[in-house]
């Protein structure tokens, strides 16, 4: 298949599922196998961080207004009653250091999982099923508002966000937004949450894949799997992620201001079975 047509696909794929509690993860390595794709080659993997960027400025560009106004109002809050410590800012980057120690210690484990398609469908099942019980049983949420949360809640969100990093397909959406529903916070101000903590959270991480990739010394440069103008595909991979994503970020949360988060958690069940049945046959197949 043409590789411009290949990161035409990759790119929707990376933007539709980044913010979606769906796992993107589960869904690249379906399109990788899909497509042909070896997206763990010195160029591909390159292409995944590049994509990556596209969604991670997708936020940015969104809540763009909302986090200079947080600035601006750094560390007293618009009421005037939050300080260092409880200021939305502030609360963010609370939740992230707790999610960034741990996973840090347990990269190896977190790489080896990245290749368990059974592990990945497990995850995708699991989540879906506590996905769906958490929507049914914490319907009444005491927090409307990202900006009401406290110091708790954000490290309770951190810690669980760990998760969606050791077992590859818990996606860190569906992570952060189903610890945010349990802790009383409104749908809206749970995923509202996920997506500011997904700033700092994958700008590091795509940051560390980036700097790895460049003191490998490839680059992709030199691989020969890298495809015939590899700079006009990393440049459609890039845009095509941005532009989906920024569309499903604004879609996503009208949607959740009216809607529950059920039909995404019945979609994961059936996901996380198919590759179950997949890594099966695989397996039995050699």
């Amino acid at each position: 298949m043409n590789n411009y047509i290949d990161s035409l696909i990759l790119g929707i794929i990376q933007g539709l599922t980044e913010f979606l509690p769906v796992s993107s993860t589960a869904h690249l390595r379906i399109a990788e196998a899909w497509l042909g794709v070896d997206l763990h080659s010195e160029y591909w993997k390159m292409y995944s961080v590049v994509i990556q960027l596209g969604t991670i400025l997708s936020v940015i560009v969104y809540f763009w207004m909302r986090i200079i106004r947080f600035v601006r109002t750094f560390p007293r809050g618009e009421p005037g009653n939050r300080n260092i410590l409880t200021h939305p800012l502030s609360l963010t980057m609370i939740a992230f250091v707790v999610t960034a120690g741990p996973v840090w210690l347990l990269e190896k484990k977190v790489g080896d999982n990245l290749e368990n398609l059974p592990v990945i469908g497990l995850a995708l099942v699991a989540g879906g099923i506590v996905m769906w019980m958490v929507d049914v049983l914490y319907a009444h949420p005491r927090i409307q508002r990202m900006e009401d949360m406290g110091l708790l809640r954000a490290v309770w969100i951190g810690a669980v966000q760990i998760l969606s990093a050791v077992f590859p397909g818990t996606s860190r959406s569906m992570s952060t937004i189903a610890a945010g529903q349990v802790a009383h916070m409104s749908r809206a101000a749970a995923l509202e949450f996920s997506f500011f903590l997904s700033i700092p959270t994958m700008v590091v991480a795509t940051g560390y894949k980036f700097i790895k990739a460049f003191r490998s010394g490839h680059f992709g440069a030199a691989d020969p799997l890298a495809p015939d103008h590899p700079w006009i595909v990393l440049g459609i991979g890039f845009a095509v992620s941005f532009i989906v994503a920024l569309a499903v970020v604004a879609w996503f949360m009208h949607w959740v201001r009216r809607r529950g988060f059920v039909p995404f958690a019945v979609y994961r069940i059936v996901l996380g079975i198919v590759i179950l049945i997949w890594a099966w046959r695989a397996t039995h197949a050699r």
